[in-house]
């Protein structure tokens, strides 16, 4: 960490306890005088302020110091979820490429869709993407792995659910460098995401979180092409910091705000502000010298219940996303100071706009994205 950081970081944190007021200062030490179980509260209260005014003091360093940067809004696009929602996916990537203008792309290579037949793959889709993304001159974050985004995460063919781990992990290992070698040559390939939120557990139907497997997963990744960036994700709103191998070229973080919570039986708004996520990619910056993007900024909605967006009304859909709300999201993901952020739901915009007859969400998107490909 260079000492440039050091003090500009120094003096925001100062600055933020010199404003503090006087009377809450006054109030405290008097409060320190009473007896000892009050030194002990107000010590742990003092703690507190100075690690929530560190915090909020890295995170304004970390956006002021991406400021000048620009822009990058893009989306994530996968196939499977496009025809669940009965819209044609290569219309759908059609009309994000060329009426919306989107030139930064987040594509899945499923295992269980390329290799659903033992040692038989089929790239035609995933081929016509990148066709697609490269007419477009468009760039393309490529997905690698057993776990990838959407449910249920992990994407084992049947033909290897049944096998040990001793037999489909070598197998998985293949199908991994099959993709890497057939699009490290594409114009369009711009980086690697690997294993999506490899140790959230609470999520998805995935059973084997283990590290080495990633350590040699991206160990093989980058063997094979040592050319493109390979970044690997965070879980949505945990707390705590990567540790321990492997040490990926950029990290990711998924920012999801008001979803339905199944415990309380209704929708639930996360309550972190953005410049925590700012915190959270200061803070990886300064010890690991690594950039920090958003790979998943929810941008659709959540239904009650398990529900697919199918299965509810319009009405229930906005509750959780609307125009209006899309708008402040994209906001909110600009304000944490990242500068590459991948909207999460663009197959549903286009269902909305297409089957619901209601474009306010589409043109939301479409605005902001043209918008960034100004700058």
């Amino acid at each position: 960490m260079s000492d440039t950081k050091e003090i500009g970081t120094g003096r925001i944190i100062i600055r933020a306890i010199r404003r503090s007021p006087v009377w809450a200062w006054r109030w405290l030490v008097r409060y320190w005088r009473r007896h000892w179980t009050h030194k002990i509260i107000v010590s742990i209260a003092v703690f507190i302020v100075l690690c929530l005014g560190t915090m909020y003091g890295i995170a304004r360093w970390y956006i002021m110091s991406q400021s000048g940067k620009p822009l990058t809004l893009g989306v994530s696009f996968v196939p499977d979820y496009a025809q669940s929602l009965g819209v044609d996916p290569q219309q759908t990537l059609h009309a994000l490429l060329t009426d919306m203008h989107v030139r930064q792309l987040r594509l899945v290579s499923y295992w269980s869709d390329i290799e659903p037949q033992k040692g038989q793959y089929d790239f035609s889709q995933l081929d016509g993407e990148f066709q697609q993304a490269e007419a477009a001159h468009a760039k393309i974050s490529l997905s690698l792995g057993l776990r990838q985004p959407r449910w249920p995460e992990c994407h084992m063919p049947g033909w290897a659910a049944s096998e040990p781990t001793n037999v489909w992990q070598p197998q998985l290992a293949q199908f991994i460098q099959a993709v890497v070698n057939r699009y490290k040559n594409s114009p369009s390939l711009d980086s690697y995401q690997l294993e999506n939120e490899y140790f959230l557990q609470g999520f998805g139907t995935c059973t084997n979180f283990d590290r080495q497997r990633l350590v040699d997963e991206f160990n093989l990744v980058k063997k094979t092409d040592p050319r493109h960036p390979v970044m690997i994700a965070r879980s949505n709103n945990a707390l705590g910091f990567p540790v321990g191998n492997p040490k990926p070229d950029a990290y990711g973080i998924s920012i999801y705000k008001h979803v339905w919570s199944s415990a309380l039986n209704r929708y639930f708004e996360y309550p972190f502000p953005s410049w925590f996520y700012a915190f959270l990619a200061g803070t990886e910056k300064i010890f690991t010298g690594r950039d920090t993007i958003i790979h998943e900024l929810q941008a659709e909605p959540w239904p009650p219940s398990g529900k697919s967006v199918t299965e509810v009304s319009l009405a229930e859909q906005s509750k959780s996303m609307d125009a209006n709300r899309l708008k402040s999201r994209i906001k909110f993901g600009e304000d944490t100071g990242m500068r590459t952020i991948d909207l999460w739901g663009a197959e549903y915009w286009y269902y909305r706009m297409t089957v619901e007859h209601d474009a306010s969400v589409w043109n939301v998107a479409k605005q902001a994205i043209q918008n960034a490909n100004q700058h």
